[in-house]
């Protein structure tokens, strides 16, 4: 939203080539569904089950995150099955 538009956000994130900016329309959650959800679980899950309020180190606690993600949260969409777990399952590895 308004931080990622920011100016100080900007020039915090102009020397850095590997990272593209892309934004969708205002007001528009609906442009990209899955980027959306993913900030709604890091706000509710990293930051209160993992920590993230009182953790230094936050490239290793999303690290972190991700491995629990893929691997162990169960989702109701995939059968109350990790996503690795749905993977095997469906002969996908």
């Amino acid at each position: 939203g308004s931080i990622y538009s920011s100016k100080a956000f900007s020039k915090a994130h102009e020397h850095c080539t590997s990272i593209k900016r892309s934004m969708s329309r205002v007001a528009t959650p609906t442009d990209n569904p899955i980027i959306e959800a993913l900030n709604g679980w890091i706000k509710e899950e990293l930051y209160i089950d993992f920590g993230l309020y009182r953790s230094k180190n936050v490239p290793q606690l999303i690290n972190n995150y991700i491995k629990y993600f893929n691997n162990y949260r169960l989702s109701s969409k995939l059968h109350y099955k990790s996503p690795a777990q749905f993977r095997i399952e469906q002969g996908f590895v």
